[in-house]
């Protein structure tokens, strides 16, 4: 696919899903903006990819991800506005700004073109992320296919309807600092039963690898599974017990809700 693909915003989900794209389309393709330049220049020198200006991005790349935050979107966007309406080919606009719907960005934007809305997360820069995506009427089945290839090395993607989306980026988007805090004090238990801290962090990281794999991969329940590890009068059971008395399930649960509040909060 020989197509010109550009980053305006090249911060960590950025620039997470820029280096994505050099592994599926090739760095010659991609070209990269920010605000602030000298990261824009590093991350271009790091990865072999083109440096541009957002003006430029938006008057030339045949997708455009717009990588900055819901804050401050509507100002890049304006700024960007009368390009995009000069513009007689086809292009595709792709947003990761949580919260700001399909319609809104249309707006923004000043017109119709098709636009695809993802929510990516941080995992992403390895490879492994969980990329959900939705577009508006203007995107077709080719637009689909093409954005689909440029982050296939990002990890996996999964279309979901618009109304759903805030949703689940509050358990993708947002899950990975709540399972990092989880290995962080995994190994702080391990750390306090005379582990050194190396080892705790490694086998931590590798038992939550390990325990999301064995859910994804054998559709069981994780409740059956966790079961499966509880010995009767064994020691797994009582750590179980410890979590239920600290009310463990529902703090991660209400978690996900707040950060879907706030998700929802950011649109506004």
């Amino acid at each position: 696919m020989e197509k010109k693909i550009g980053f305006i915003g090249c911060g960590n989900m950025g620039g997470a899903l820029a280096l994505a794209a050099t592994k599926s389309v090739g760095a010659q393709y991609i070209c990269v903006s920010d605000a602030d330049f000298e990261k824009a220049t590093d991350f271009a020198t790091k990865n072999n990819v083109n440096i541009a200006s957002a003006e430029e991005v938006a008057k030339t790349c045949d997708y455009i991800f717009l990588g900055v935050k819901p804050q401050v979107l509507r100002s890049v966007c304006y700024e960007l506005e009368s390009i995009f309406k000069n513009r007689t080919d086809r292009f595709v606009i792709v947003s990761m700004a949580a919260g700001i719907n399909l319609l809104d960005l249309k707006d923004m934007c000043g017109g119709n073109y098709p636009i695809i809305r993802i929510m990516p997360n941080i995992p992403a820069s390895c490879g492994a992320g969980m990329i959900l995506y939705t577009g508006n009427k203007y995107v077709t089945d080719e637009d689909y296919n093409e954005f689909t290839e440029i982050l296939k090395k990002a990890g996996m993607l999964d279309k979901i309807d618009e109304a759903k989306i805030d949703a689940a980026s509050a358990i993708s988007g947002c899950g990975p600092a709540f399972v990092f805090m989880f290995i962080d004090a995994l190994a702080d238990g391990g750390v306090r039963c005379g582990l050194p801290r190396d080892k705790a962090l490694l086998y931590a990281a590798e038992t939550v690898f390990g325990a999301a794999k064995m859910v994804a991969e054998t559709n069981e329940h994780p409740g059956k599974l966790k079961d499966a590890v509880c010995s009767p009068a064994g020691s797994t059971i009582e750590g179980v017990l410890s979590l239920e008395n600290a009310s463990f399930r529902a703090d991660i649960i209400n978690a996900v809700s707040r950060s879907y509040e706030r998700t929802v909060e950011l649109g506004k």
